[in-house]
């Protein structure tokens, strides 16, 4: 299985936070991305207006980046009431539905051709429904996950739900340091970050 996942092409993460549209692009440029793809449900910011649609659509491509809005199947806000619990999203039944799945075939499909970044609004992947949702399911399909940090370093997937497992209180201390967490555990903190806890048994995450 590592031989197969080390073969694939890697897809990154960013949020664009309140970072200029200078710096944004640094960090893009930084990680050799050649193509951004939102994941927003509501592709428009009303703080931060050079992150609407219609703007960074235009001002990538003017830095030879191209944009893909995937926010329809690959949001966080789904339309259709039967996708939440207790009012909240519920990543379990989005995940399972034909749209989310056609949206990450079209992911794997673009990575064959470009460096994609997918794109929210959140600073934190931790705090983001491209980490606890989107990224969970791409690197159940062997996908290489790497999570573009507004500081411009990049970490890795593994090391992500590292820190999912510290802040959720699942960090396993052992002599095998060097093995990786067991996945229930890491399963268990996704659950946990994304608000599921004591809701039931899908994970319910922020809008």
């Amino acid at each position: 299985m590592a031989d197969i996942v080390q073969d694939r092409p890697a897809v990154f993460t960013i949020g664009h936070s309140n970072h200029s549209s200078e710096w944004f692009l640094a960090l893009l440029q930084g990680a050799g991305i050649t193509a951004v793809a939102d994941v927003r449900s509501i592709p428009r910011s009303r703080r931060w207006p050079h992150f609407s649609r219609a703007r960074i659509e235009r001002w990538l491509a003017d830095a030879g980046i191209a944009y893909v809005f995937l926010g329809a199947e690959l949001g966080g806000r789904p339309d259709d009431p039967a996708l939440l619990r207790e009012g909240h999203p519920d990543y379990d039944l989005m995940a399972a539905t034909p749209l989310f799945q056609a949206g990450l075939d079209r992911v794997l499909d673009g990575a064959g051709k470009y460096r994609i970044a997918l794109m929210c609004a959140e600073r934190e992947p931790l705090d983001c429904h491209r980490f606890l949702l989107v990224s969970r399911r791409l690197q159940e399909r062997g996908v290489r996950l790497r999570h573009i940090l507004a500081d411009g370093s990049v970490e890795a997937q593994e090391t992500t739900e590292c820190r999912l497992l510290q802040q959720t209180g699942l960090a396993v201390h052992s002599l095998f340091a060097d093995l990786p967490p067991p996945r229930h555990a890491v399963a268990r903190a996704y659950d946990i970050r994304s608000g599921n806890a004591g809701r039931g048994r899908h994970p319910i995450g922020p809008a």
